[in-house]
């Protein structure tokens, strides 16, 4: 809200603050773009933009010593040296937000931070938002919300590329006897494991660090398996951002899952 003071606000808090002004502004944008009769390329582009330079600007104030990394900005390397990096993606599922009233998009914001105990300079994800603006919800580690009990009496969900779901999609819901549930974005998709609309989310088919470094921070505060497919960590604040796979499941799928990927 105008006049607030952010740099007040606990890094969970900001994040999730951040994550919720960037999706209601993109909803007011949505809004004004269909009464205006826009292109989805033009309101995919102007919210891209809109978004990024808003969370960007608001970092600005509130942790004018930290590090950004944002699909939409320049990758500045001086956040390898940094000690907070906030990772962001103004907008997840550009695709799904330019086919209004598609709700499986989002806004993410994640901070990286270094671990002062490893020798090798390493960190990690500390802080994660997942707003879903069209479902008027944000996610975050300010206020986990954890998983939900599996329901019972029904088969396992794995929520996949409603485009382009890749290969071992097929091999992992063999392994479950899962169905499939299509749906957009990345954080979209994680969220909704966390939710428990789904139960699995595999992903192969080429990412970059903003697509999952807040949707993993806060499926792992909901007590959610992460990992890349060969069961390896997930790491962030690279030299080289193209963080290609991903795993996010119920920690009793996990080790059908992984086993399931390694035969594959």
């Amino acid at each position: 809200m105008p006049g607030t003071d952010l740099s007040s606000y606990d890094d969970h808090a900001l994040a999730a603050h951040l994550a919720t002004v960037a999706g209601e502004q993109l909803l007011d944008l949505r809004v004004r773009g269909v009464a205006e009769s826009w292109e989805p390329s033009q309101l995919k582009d102007t919210g891209d933009r809109v978004a990024h330079e808003l969370i960007v600007g608001l970092l600005a104030g509130a942790r004018p010593g930290d590090a950004v990394l944002s699909e939409e900005g320049r990758d500045d390397l001086v956040r390898l040296e940094s000690e907070r990096v906030w990772i962001v993606d103004p907008l997840d599922g550009t695709r799904e937000y330019g086919e209004p009233p598609r709700e499986d998009w989002a806004v993410h914001v994640a901070l990286w931070e270094r671990d002062p105990a490893d020798p090798a300079g390493g960190g990690d994800l500390t802080v994660g938002a997942v707003a879903q603006p069209a479902l008027e919800e944000t996610f975050s580690t300010a206020a986990p919300r954890m998983s939900p009990p599996a329901a019972g009496g029904r088969r396992p969900r794995l929520v996949v590329s409603r485009s382009r779901p890749p290969a071992v999609t097929d091999v992992v819901a063999a392994a479950l006897d899962a169905d499939l549930l299509p749906m957009g974005s990345a954080g979209a998709k994680v969220m909704a494991v966390v939710r428990g609309v789904a139960d699995a989310y595999v992903h192969a088919g080429g990412q970059y660090e903003w697509d999952s470094a807040a949707p993993v921070a806060v499926a792992r505060a909901a007590g959610l398996h992460t990992s890349r497919i060969d069961g390896s960590a997930l790491r962030y604040n690279q030299a080289d951002v193209y963080l290609p796979d991903l795993v996010v499941c119920r920690p009793e799928l996990a080790d059908r899952v992984l086993t399931a990927l390694a035969g594959a």
